[in-house]
């Protein structure tokens, strides 16, 4: 049969065939399966029909665990229901899972297989989730490539119809999910041909129903549990002869040969690989060259790995081989192997094959890239007479020495006439997308290949990115990164001055082309000598090219991604540039339309300047001969910080962490780092910073209290610091009686700035402005001889917008987008309470930001007090907190009877009795109590020199005597939804815990999806028609307590009041909960992020949010207080001012009109509630 081909990821594909069999969907977003579920989402709101005719009913539910009985209970009334998920979700769905395999019922779980979280949170692919649910009941069929998910994704439907077995349907994460790939893709009524109709007749007919009603669900004791649990052997002995006849069936269709178990080589192979997913296709290349060079090498292919079905693996190896090696993507601690491993040994020793050698390897944990130097070396290792039982590769384990060596220097495998790219982007500059793009272009549009993959780093906007493509006139089966490329792009010039080696990234006579504002002399002093040298040497076309300034000429700001597509499709030649051109036009119409044409047409201007704004650099002869400078000193610093920084965080950072050995992380073997690495990477990726008009500023100190990275501070100097400062630091009077006779600075890191403009939005007189970041370098000597010599002056220090900004943020430099409003608000409480705090973080955006590996932007104090971190789960973030809290005060309590106990001795002088009194008296007093702690130890310290018994078990434990403020940190996705339950708990057990929600009314890390956060009108994924009903009111559920302190903030609109909101919080002794109003990247604001600060003000002044604060601690009729005015109008502006919003225009007018005009109904509605609980307060 003939297929139309398109180009699409993974979860395309797999959403694609699912849609078809699928009448119900029980959703929850997680990365990176949540894709999947979206599309569904957006199909069901076009109106696409599935092979039943009908459309998808899509429900979003609050958590994974949630979405599994929605699954199951959809199933029980007799509807085909299929979900997406991975990782964490997939285990929360265990229980169910037990259960709806039980109850056999045809489900598929569609999964794009992720790591599931150890000692560290890690998003990308491996076995660990899938590998957890082998006990469940579920089969399991995996699949390796974009197209065998297309292809395969339909047996599971159909196997699971007809066997009425649910199935897992598992492809690598990441990998294979987000790959771009060109494939042939199903005709539905092809689908529809070999589905069992029958089957779904039979699987209605026993559904329940009151028309018929029966019962499921009982419970049974020991006398009948045993044999009624057996009863289902059977459908299980069957399932593989259902699910081997729907291959065979595509087969026919496709022309493929799709078994249970595929051996692909040698005949006579004598050394065999066994695997499953994307792995697969790089061994396949691997054993193509061994055969074709002599060598007799093959590899079987798991795809049904449940039931394993042992006749069928036997019949799939060759009855020459001598050695086999199991490959397993996860780690079982403590085993004698790894799942597949175990399973093939098992399978051979009961079919009597115990001659053979079998050895097992772990590969690819956390999407560990695995080139075919990984699989060479597992041939190399079977080659040898003894090969090692335990290995792993694709790492270099010198610790237990388990790695095999790997040659990086390994034949080329990939298919002749292969083109290889490479774009080293920045995070949110356009870059991926841009790729994305092209490779659809180059797909849709011509015969060629294609395959696209992308790498990050660990920040949010403003990291690195990696775009891998490639194209040719034969499949591609190359599943790992591309390293010998015949164009490679650096479209950020911070790549270049910090020492990035991307030019190595290119193969000899290949093209290089740098984004920056360089002249070719300049660009000779900022590449490194041995980026010269290689460039000289390797013949490599270099070229230059200014999407910068064309940017902003255009109006497209610091979106460069259009200009730089357009100049690749210039010079890479892959279509003629007249065509180029045309479909790239057409691509950006329908990508950008959502935000407008006049977006649209900025994106078509960006297009054809792009074409030839690129310049090429001739390159000297003297450059292959060129001298490396002297290396850079060791950083200053704690000891143990700076070890971390050079030998983890800076590998890390120029994305070379690939090459680091598993020795580097023994002193952080259980996954705990130092605090305060971020002030160590100055990445400098702002084209553009803030400089300091002194003569005009205030010192109102607005720009630090909303800066969302920490990096414009103001100082107070005294004469000394002043005349010490760098000859480039402002210093003028400071104002204020408390700062009489000092010096005001406003120091810029313009190293750490991320050009986000907001500070200059903020500023009351105009004393900010943006100019290049090349002008104010000066201005980091500056910034850093502040920061490490200027003493701090606690007289200046209170809870106002000026006084707060004077002390230490102990949150700086983190990788949150430009303009983030999290960060903003965090980083302001850290400098309230940061050197007494403990921080649970729910998994989302804050703990991305806020706990990348071995590069922590919170700091330390220079007494070394900082906030203590932690990040559990995602659902579980309240509880988290809670027990920091208990388990902190357990032994402070202890403490205390000590202290007590001690207080009573006639021995103890009066003096320190006094202290013990001070300091009980304080012990719920967060300040207080950490001054009297203070005063305290010395005291102590002089009675266990004098033989006191007390005082050394005091001392011993002395970091828990002073009162902590502890604090749960989390989004509105955790907060509203997976974590409510958790949160409700914790607000409700009385504990002294301080609750600060970020509502950006999406799930911003996963992509955008909606949440109970989200308001009437809004567009999201999972919402694609617009969210049709309204936001859950968190404050009044926890105010419905009584006890619960509860203020909703927005601190762009009324920033004392957010501040009186965080300290009343913090000294309220019992549950507080702030939600603060956080725009966020995916509002996609008019004018972008810099505008954050004034949009939160506007939603204010509009209605669309408002500000109060309840303080059951305030004396009658104050305990309720509206901090916010009337709405004054303009609602329906502030809408269309967000994308969110007024993208449901275009796409949905009719139903945009009705569901807006219900949002701001509802709005007014709020404010006039709020208004009574005012007066009704007023009385209490």
């Amino acid at each position: 049969m003939t297929r139309e081909f398109k180009s699409m990821d993974g979860n395309n594909a797999a959403a694609y065939v699912s849609y078809a069999f699928t009448e119900v969907a029980g959703i929850y977003p997680i990365t990176p399966s949540s894709p999947m579920a979206d599309f569904v989402d957006m199909w069901s709101a076009q109106g696409k029909k599935n092979i039943f005719g009908s459309t998808v009913k899509v429900c979003e539910m609050q958590s994974e665990g949630g979405a599994a009985g929605t699954v199951h209970g959809s199933l029980a009334a007799g509807a085909l229901t299929t979900t997406y998920t991975a990782s964490q979700g997939l285990l929360l769905m265990i229980p169910n899972m037990y259960k709806i395999a039980a109850e056999r019922l045809p489900s598929v779980f569609h999964v794009s297989a992720r790591t599931v979280a150890t000692h560290a949170l890690n998003i990308f692919g491996d076995h660990s989730d899938v590998m957890a649910c082998r006990q469940t009941g579920f089969a399991m069929l995996a699949e390796g490539s974009v197209q065998e998910v297309m292809d395969l994704s339909a047996v599971a439907h159909l196997s699971a119809i007809k066997g009425r077995i649910p199935f897992i349907n598992f492809f690598d994460g990441f990998r294979t999910s987000h790959e771009v790939q060109k494939i042939a893709v199903w005709d539905y009524d092809d689908l529809a041909e070999m589905c069992d109709m029958d089957a779904v007749a039979q699987f209605r007919a026993h559904s329940l129903n009151p028309e018929r009603p029966a019962m499921r669900g009982s419970h049974e004791n020991g006398d009948i549990f045993f044999q009624h649990r057996e009863a289902c052997n059977t459908a299980y002995d069957e399932l593989p002869a259902i699910v081997e006849d729907y291959m065979h069936q595509v087969n026919v269709k496709l022309g493929t040969n799709y078994e249970l178990f595929n051996y692909y080589g040698a005949p006579d192979a004598d050394r065999v690989i066994v695997a499953m997913g994307s792995f697969c296709d790089v061994i396949e290349e691997v054993v193509d060259y061994l055969n074709a060079h002599g060598e007799k090498v093959g590899l079987v292919k798991v795809r049904l790995y449940r039931p394993f079905v042992t006749e069928k693996f036997l019949a799939a190896l060759p009855e020459t081989v001598k050695k086999i090696a199991v490959l397993d993507r996860t780690k079982e601690p403590g085993s004698l192997g790894e799942p597949l491993y175990m399973d093939v040994v098992n399978a051979l020793a009961h079919a009597g094959r115990s001659a053979l050698t079998v050895i097992g390897g772990r590969y690819g944990l956390g999407s560990k890239d695995t080139p075919p130097a990984s699989a060479f070396a597992v041939y190399a290792e079977l080659a040898k007479d003894e090969p090692r039982r335990e290995f792993t590769i694709g790492i270099v384990d010198d610790v237990t020495h388990l790695s095999l060596p790997e040659d990086p220097a390994c034949p080329n495998t990939a298919a002749p006439g292969t083109i290889e790219c490479k774009f080293w982007g920045l995070g949110g500059d356009g870059t991926v997308g841009a790729n994305k793009n092209s490779i659809k272009i180059i797909g849709d549009h011509t015969d060629k290949y294609v395959q696209a993959y992308f790498q990050y780093d660990s920040k949010k906007t403003g990291g690195v990115t990696i775009s891998h493509l490639r194209f040719g006139d034969s499949p591609i089966r190359s599943s790992y990164y591309v390293n010998k490329a015949d164009f490679v792009a650096c479209h950020s010039p911070s790549y270049i001055t910090k020492g990035f080696p991307i030019v190595k990234d290119v193969k000899p006579g290949g093209v290089f082309m740098i984004n920056c504002q360089w002249t070719p002399e300049e660009l000779e002093e900022h590449l490194s000598a041995e980026s010269k040298r290689y460039i000289a040497r390797n013949n490599i076309r270099l070229y230059v090219i200014n999407a910068i300034d064309l940017a902003v000429e255009i109006g497209m700001g610091k979106r460069t991604n259009t200009i730089l597509q357009s100049a690749f499709f210039s010079l890479a030649g892959v279509l003629p540039q007249e065509d180029a051109i045309r479909y790239m036009k057409d691509a950006a119409t329908k990508s950008y339309l959502k935000k407008g044409q006049d977006v649209v047409d900025m994106n078509h201007r960006a297009i054809d300047a792009g074409a030839t704004a690129f310049v090429e650099v001739e390159v000297p002869a003297s450059w292959a001969d060129a001298e490396d400078e002297a290396p850079a000193e060791a950083p200053a610093g704690r000891p143990e910080l700076v070890k971390m920084v050079t030998e983890i965080m800076e590998p890390v950072g120029r994305m070379d962490g690939d090459s680091l050995p598993v020795s580097v992380f023994m002193d952080h073997v259980d996954g705990q780092f130092e605090q305060g690495a971020s002030a160590y990477e100055k990445r400098g990726v702002a084209v553009t910073v803030p400089t300091w008009d002194a003569e005009k500023c205030i010192q109102c100190n607005n720009c630090a209290f909303v800066c969302p990275h920490a990096t414009i501070r103001p100082f107070a100097l005294t004469d000394e610091e002043a005349a010490c400062a760098p000859e480039a630091a402002k210093v003028i009077p400071a104002k204020g009686k408390a700062a009489k006779g000092l010096g005001y600075t406003l120091a810029i890191s313009p190293l750490d700035c991320m050009g986000c403009e907001v500070c200059v939005g903020q500023c009351p007189t105009d004393a900010l402005t943006m100019v290049g970041t090349e002008s104010e370098l000066a201005q980091q000597e500056v910034f850093d001889y502040c920061v490490e010599k200027v003493a701090d002056k606690p007289e200046l220090f209170d809870a106002s917008i000026k006084g707060s900004q004077f002390k230490q943020p102990l949150l700086e430099f983190s990788g949150a987008c430009a303009g983030c409003a999290e960060t903003s608000y965090a980083r302001l409480v850290t400098q309230l309470f940061g050197e007494r705090m403990f921080i649970a973080n729910a998994t989302g955006c804050s703990s991305i930001w806020g706990g990348p590996a071995a590069t922590s932007p919170y700091a330390v104090n220079k007494q070394g007090q900082g906030p203590a971190w932690s990040n559990s789960l995602f659902e579980d973030n309240a509880e988290h907190g809670l027990g920091m809290l208990l388990g902190h005060e357990a032994v402070r309590r202890r403490l205390i009877d000590l202290l007590e106990g001690m207080a009573q001795s006639d021995k103890t002088p009066e003096e320190t009795k006094a202290l013990i009194a001070t300091y009980v008296e304080t012990v719920d007093d967060g300040e207080a109590n950490a001054k009297a702690a203070a005063a305290l130890v010395p005291a102590l310290e002089a009675a266990a020199d004098a033989g006191c018994p007390v005082a050394p078990q005091v001392l011993a434990d002395k970091d828990y005597l002073a009162k902590k403020s502890v604090w749960i940190f989390g989004g509105d996705g955790w907060a509203y939804d997976i974590g409510y339950g958790g949160l409700d708990h914790v607000l409700a057990s009385g504990e002294d815990v301080n609750i600060f929600v970020f509502d950006t009314e999406v799930y911003s890390n996963t992509g955008g999806q909606a949440s109970k956060a989200s308001n009437i009108g809004q567009v999201a994924q999972f919402a694609a028609a617009g969210k049709e009903v309204k936001k859950k009111s968190l404050t009044e559920l926890a105010m419905s307590y009584g006890y619960v302190y509860v203020a909703q903030v927005a601190m762009g609109a009324k920033p004392a009041q957010t501040i009186k909101a965080i300290a009343e919080a913090e000294a309220y002794h019992g549950p507080s909960i702030i939600i603060g109003y956080s725009p966020c990247e995916m509002h996609s604001i008019k004018g972008g992020m810099k505008n954050c600060q004034e949009e939160m003000k506007r939603a204010v002044e509009c209605g669309y949010w408002n500000l109060f604060r309840y303080n059951p601690a305030a004396p009658v009729g104050k305990k309720f207080t509206l901090d916010s005015k009337e709405p004054a109008g303009g609602y329906q502006e502030f809408l269309m001012n967000e994308a969110r919003y007024s993208r449901l225009t275009r796409e949905f007018p009719e139903r945009a009109e009705e569901l807006f005009e219900r949002n701001e109904r509802a709005a007014m509605d709020r404010y006039d509630h709020l208004v009574k609980l005012k007066d009704l307060y007023a009385e209490v």
